[in-house]
């Protein structure tokens, strides 16, 4: 895999990463929009943008080439200063493409440009999500309707005034009967249903005859006893801020309880072999702290 195969795997986990001697690729999570121009829906996602300021190394790209690659820490150190100078001598000439992170070249100030690439989404709870295009809808045109024709004054003369009253009376008798009626009607039909939903609520048992067997799982957890502390603190509230600058600078961290002294241990990691501690303690002494130790419970 090449260093942007590495970059473009770190963006689905991490908010930032940095490239050591080059600058960081940055996230930003925005929301669900739509544009109503062309009528598309776009889902949320990680806005990207790059800072050539952020070169120091914080050692997340090189500690995840070389568990990758199964390397030394220096070995993936030296395979990122290889890569960066690769990308430097492109940029003099060309446009560089960081997989499907974005693509990056230099403006006439010799400044980095970076244009990220609009068809990627790194936010995981977004994924198999895809933007969404609809047509618009029309509003439905107003139909004119047209007006009966209006009676003549001699068809109005033709009809006797009482008939007309003696209809218009009965006309509103059968409107109110069966209006009336159907009220009724409706009231004596969910007035039934409701009684028969009732009886058989109250007959029902809820006994079942033959009722499946139970299964029993059994799972097993691997413990994690070997951890890498990274300080131990007298104080709960200084591990706990320790804990959390730990995490945010990307690594498993926990607190793994008390010493002999009460003082209270905070591990980078914690690892389920020996062999897999030990390797990832020679990377921490080399590029972190000095001071890590490895503790087996």
């Amino acid at each position: 895999m090449t260093l942007a195969n590495y970059i473009n795997d770190l963006l689905y986990r991490y908010d930032c990463v940095i490239v050591p001697n080059f600058g960081g690729f940055v996230t930003n999570k925005i929301g669900a929009r739509v544009n109503t121009t062309t009528h598309t829906f776009y889902p949320p996602k990680k806005q990207l943008t790059f800072n050539a300021y952020l070169q120091h190394n914080d050692g997340l790209l090189a500690n995840y080439i070389a568990s990758s690659k199964n390397i030394s820490f220096e070995e993936a150190i030296a395979f990122i200063a290889e890569e960066v100078a690769q990308w430097n001598e492109k940029l003099a000439t060309t446009t560089v493409t960081v997989a499907s992170v974005g693509s990056l070249s230099l403006n006439e100030a010799k400044q980095i440009i970076f244009e990220p690439n609009p068809s990627s989404n790194f936010l995981k709870e977004s994924f198999g999500l895809a933007e969404v295009s609809t047509p618009s809808v029309e509003r439905v045109k107003e139909v004119a309707i047209k007006s009966l024709p209006a009676t003549t004054k001699e068809s109005r003369k033709t009809i006797p005034l009482y008939l007309k009253r003696t209809a218009a009376a009965a006309v509103f008798v059968g409107i109110a009967y069966v209006g009336w009626n159907g009220v009724q009607n409706q009231q004596q039909v969910l007035a039934n249903q409701e009684e028969a939903v009732e009886k058989k609520i109250q007959s029902a048992t809820f006994v079942i005859e033959n009722p499946l067997p139970t299964i029993n799982l059994n799972v097993s957890k691997e413990d994690r006893n070997f951890h890498i502390i990274a300080g131990a603190f007298q104080e709960e509230h200084n591990a706990e801020n320790k804990l959390a600058e730990l995490q945010d600078k990307g690594y498993d961290a926990s607190i793994v309880g008390k010493n002999g002294l009460g003082l209270t241990q905070v591990a980078f990691a914690s690892y389920v072999t020996k062999e897999e501690a030990r390797k990832a303690l020679e990377i921490i002494k080399e590029s972190v702290s000095e001071d890590a130790w490895l503790l087996a419970k």
